[in-house]
Parts: structure tokens; sequence; C-alpha cells
């Protein structure tokens, strides 16, 4: 098959293990207009800001899950957290410790909607989400610094 697709053995192990998970998540891909991702995602970093648990819940897909990466330099869970409720939680839990000291800001993320988050003024992470349009469906966050190396301080 590597062959044939004029791709390495590994690239094809990998293009099967994608097509693997997309099957498993039983969740069609479809493109979501640019216009509802930013809607939704501002909806959810007003819930965020506000430490509105409820708001959040609200916005997230029941089996959504979140994905961290620390790349090993940095502490991150080290396995995917899974439920509307557990992660509407873990925001919550975040503002209610440090209401102050976290800032959000919405910024492209890999070409789509996303958020920066800032704590005592530094970058702690940069937050993909993905979206059906009309839920958050999944969270990818990095907070690996050598990834966040490029991004802007907060201003």
């Amino acid at each position: 098959m590597a062959a044939l697709l004029g791709k390495t053995e590994a690239a094809c192990r990998q293009l099967v293990h994608r097509a693997a998970e997309r099957v498993k998540q039983e969740r069609p891909r479809f493109e979501v207009p640019k216009a509802a991702h930013r809607r939704l995602l501002a909806q959810f970093l007003q819930a965020a800001r506000s430490g509105q648990r409820g708001d959040m819940q609200a916005l997230l897909a029941d089996d959504v899950q979140l994905v961290g990466d620390g790349g090993g330099k940095v502490q991150s869970f080290g396995k995917i957290l899974q439920g509307a409720y557990r992660i509407a939680n873990l925001y919550w839990a975040l503002w209610r410790r440090l209401p102050e000291q976290v800032v959000y800001r919405m910024a492209s993320i890999n070409g789509e909607p996303g958020l920066l988050r800032y704590v005592d003024g530094q970058l702690e992470s940069a937050q993909a989400f993905v979206t059906d349009g009309e839920r958050i469906v999944a969270i990818y966050v990095v907070r690996n610094p050598d990834k966040l190396a490029g991004i802007a301080p907060l201003s």
C-alpha cells in the first residue's frame, strides 16, 4: 500500500490509525462555518471568564474530550478527559482558584478559532476547539513551552 500511495509505511500506518479513530468517534466530518465556530467559542469564553459552570457545560457535547500536551516539560493530563460536567468543572475550578490571574484571548490556532490562556500574565496554554456547529466536541490544550514559544506575550 505504501508504494502505491507514494508514502512511507509509517505514514500509511498513521493514516490507518487516524481513520480508525474517526470511525470510532462516529461523528461526521464537515466544515463548520468560521462565524458559527467563533460565536460558540465566544460564548464559552464569556462563561469561562465569569465562572459560569452551567453555561460552560451547556456549550459542551456530553461526550466532549479534552486532550492535553505538556510535552513532558510541564504538567498536563496523562490521559484524555471526557465529559461535559468534568471539563466544565476543570475550567470553573481554575476560575474559582485564580479569578483575577486568568486571562483568555481569542486567537487563530491552526487556522481555526481558539483561545490563549494567560495566568499571571504568562502564556499558560493554547487551546484549539472542535465543534459540530452547535456544541464543542473536543478541546486540544497545548502547554508545551517549546510549542508556545512563538506566541506573542499578553499586551
